[in-house]
């Protein structure tokens, strides 16, 4: 695989990882839509298996090219840079966009997921009752999730690491969204902001020498916090791709089918008209996080007045289903190049 692929394709593979990074982290948007939708899911799925027992052999043998060779490690390594480049600029990027043009930005994931659907049901042949029985309980399953109400933050470490696991299932599940589970858990602000903002002044206080933070309770607590919740997120992703790469073969129909289902699901989450309802106190003001922004606590969805505004929204849900179907023509013409 690796030596058929070109720099353009290894170029691709970043910018592929740079989309995976941009949705996980938009709650509602699921990263998984995107491998599954530029054609590499399945290989990225069977190559996260491969971190098994015999690689962990391999790396702690010193045996490091064999190890990089066997779990695809090229693939994973460029799709993974793309992943944290995302994370220091594509996110920064959506936080900015989301602040100032949140019905567009909402309108063009919609968009992207309605395309999403179309993509995966056209070449989809194997509809019976099975399937249509798990296409059912998927839309169940998704829709069910956008109308949960959230609970309370829990920083109890074994639930910090359950939290781990869970939010990786938005790399790995196409329509579920991590970073929605996550708010839905009460512990989106806790993990992927306080925490996050904990590390970043760690790390700059120790480039200036200052190592004062060790002395700092609430500060070890976050950093506890956040690599417990890391050992969670790889133990989620190790275990969910051994999981769904067994089912991906032995039920391929059946997956694919539940798949379409948690992706329709999903439609509710990014429903474009909403207003986001942020927490409270019980005196009437805002509770911000660590970085001093509001915290969301669930949206309200609504139908919009036909404007100019609505207009707009529609026009970015056609982009947003251009985009997909982009990706779709990218992929397709990457698998005849490999065949």
């Amino acid at each position: 695989m690796e030596s058929t692929r070109t720099l353009t394709d290894k170029i691709f593979l970043i910018l592929k990882g740079l989309g995976m990074g941009a949705a996980n982290k938009v709650p509602g948007v699921s990263g998984g839509v995107v491998a599954f939708v530029a054609g590499f899911y399945e290989e990225f799925i069977y190559s996260l298996k491969k971190v098994n027992g015999k690689a962990f052999k391999l790396l702690i043998n010193g045996r490091f090219k064999s190890f990089f060779n066997y779990i695809n490690g090229r693939f994973l390594s460029l799709l993974f840079l793309g992943m944290i480049i995302s994370y220091f600029s594509i996110s920064k990027i959506l936080d900015y966009l989301i602040v100032h043009y949140e019905l567009y930005v909402w309108s063009v994931f919609f968009g992207m997921i309605l395309g999403s659907i179309y993509y995966i049901n056209k070449d989809f042949r194997d509809w019976n009752y099975k399937t249509y029985t798990s296409l059912t309980i998927g839309i169940i399953v998704g829709l069910s999730i956008s109308l949960f109400n959230p609970a309370k933050e829990n920083d109890n470490l074994w639930f910090v690491f359950f939290c781990g696991i869970i939010s990786v299932s938005g790399m790995t599940l196409p329509g579920f969204s991590g970073s929605f589970i996550l708010i839905l858990l009460g512990n989106y602000v806790l993990l992927l902001v306080d925490s996050v903002n904990a590390l970043y002044d760690t790390f700059y206080e120790i480039l200036g020498g200052n190592f004062t933070f060790i002395n700092n309770i609430e500060r070890v607590r976050m950093l506890k916090v956040l690599a417990v919740f890391t050992l969670g997120s790889v133990t989620g992703l190790v275990t969910f791709s051994h999981a769904l790469s067994y089912i991906l073969k032995h039920y391929k129909s059946i997956t694919i089918s539940a798949i379409i289902g948690f992706i329709i699901g999903s439609l509710g989450v990014v429903w474009p008209w909403k207003e986001t309802a942020y927490k409270m106190n019980i005196d009437g003001h805002f509770i911000l996080d660590s970085g001093g922004k509001k915290i969301i606590e669930n949206y309200k969805r609504f139908i919009p007045e036909l404007n100019t505004e609505t207009y707009y929204a529609i026009a970015f849900i056609f982009f947003g289903v251009t985009i997909v179907l982009a990706l779709e023509w990218y992929g397709q013409k990457t698998r005849k190049t490999h065949e």
